[in-house]
């Protein structure tokens, strides 16, 4: 097989070790904030405060949400739309965070 893949990041990760840290919500709020001013992951943070190799920006800066099916039931009634219809209540879950950060934004000025 000579055009074997390379799978040393996967075995990399897979050996990768996860740690969790109970902190109190002022401490990790100032990660969370200090790495959204400087456009950074809040793990990423906590890896250059500790002086270890870390990605200077986010490779795909992106919220995230967990929706449960009665999630999308409410939002396909908040917007009139079928529940099913996930594609079109995606677009308008993201037209409402635009807005609200819009509106914080503007407001926080």
């Amino acid at each position: 097989m000579a055009n074997k893949p390379d799978w040393s990041k996967e075995e990399q990760a897979v050996q990768a070790v996860q740690m969790a840290f109970d902190l109190s919500n002022d401490i990790q709020r100032a990660f969370r904030v200090s790495a959204a001013i400087q456009n950074m992951s809040t793990s990423d943070m906590v890896r250059k405060v500790l002086e270890l190799p870390y990605q200077k920006t986010r490779a795909r800066p992106r919220l995230t949400i967990t929706l449960k099916d009665e999630d999308f039931e409410l939002l396909a009634r908040k917007y009139g739309l079928d529940p099913q219809d996930r594609a079109i209540i995606r677009q308008r879950v993201s037209e409402d965070l635009q807005v609200f950060a819009r509106n914080y934004l503007t407001e926080s000025e």
